[in-house]
């Protein structure tokens, strides 16, 4: 299944001086940020640091208290051509083939079309065996290729990722990360949070350290990962503890 994508008119996202606040708290703090086409961005950083909320962000789900998100040049553009898959997608009780018809009806792709697109779909994230099984009774790592594939039925230019390995055994984790590097080289744009720093150099070609809601660093995996320019970035690499 071919995913191809035209260079994407919400490209790219711009984060200028944004500030967002939850609940009286601030999450993120003046984040200025370039998220630009190409290989995919990973997010790193400890628990808190605020790379969820970024992507929620980015994905227009939560809104700025300052400062301003901008998607190709545009502001408060709907997320018609984003996507983003939760740490912990919700199944539907259903099948995992009902679950991808559900996603492409909710997406507006033709009913006469669907019946081909679910088998597309399946396919690519490796489901198509299990199609009638009930969704709730998959593993961790077939959920994870399930929520990839509901998400990739809306056919988007960005997929954001938050996380999508984390409690996945290595097996599992190998084939995530294969997925990830499929729907990258087929023209989608990646943006993707872990905390796991061998994977960020697995996959990254671009990596946004954040702490404290802040974005501390961010540049070339190469870069950020064997040369970082702050004390904060070299003490998380070297898997000191940021308080």
């Amino acid at each position: 299944m071919q995913l191809i994508a035209p260079a994407s008119s919400e490209l790219p996202i711009y984060f200028d001086s944004v500030s967002v606040d939850i609940a009286g708290t601030t999450i993120l703090s003046d984040v200025s940020l370039c998220i630009a086409a190409g290989a995919p961005t990973v997010l790193i950083g400890p628990n808190g640091s605020g790379k969820t909320t970024l992507l929620r962000a980015a994905m227009g789900l939560v809104h700025p208290a300052s400062g301003r998100v901008s998607w190709g040049g545009r502001f408060d553009v709907p997320p018609l051509r984003r996507a983003l898959v939760f740490q912990r997608p919700l199944m539907l009780r259903r099948s995992v083939a009902e679950n991808l018809h559900y996603a492409l009806a909710i997406a507006g792709v033709p009913r006469q079309r669907r019946a081909a697109r679910v088998v597309q779909l399946l396919e690519l994230v490796g489901l198509r065996e299990l199609a009638e099984r009930p969704a709730p009774r998959l593993s961790g790592g077939e959920r994870q290729r399930l929520a990839l594939a509901r998400a990739l039925a809306r056919e988007p230019d960005i997929l954001f990722l938050d996380e999508p390995t984390a409690s996945l055994d290595p097996a599992a984790t190998l084939g995530i990360e294969e997925l990830v590097r499929t729907v990258g080289a087929q023209g989608v744009k990646v943006v993707m949070a872990t905390h796991d720093l061998g994977e960020a150099a697995r996959l990254a070609g671009e990596v946004v350290l954040l702490h404290m809601g802040s974005v501390v660093e961010s540049g070339p995996v190469s870069q950020v990962l064997r040369n970082p320019a702050t004390e904060v970035a070299r003490r998380f690499i070297a898997g000191q503890l940021l308080l």
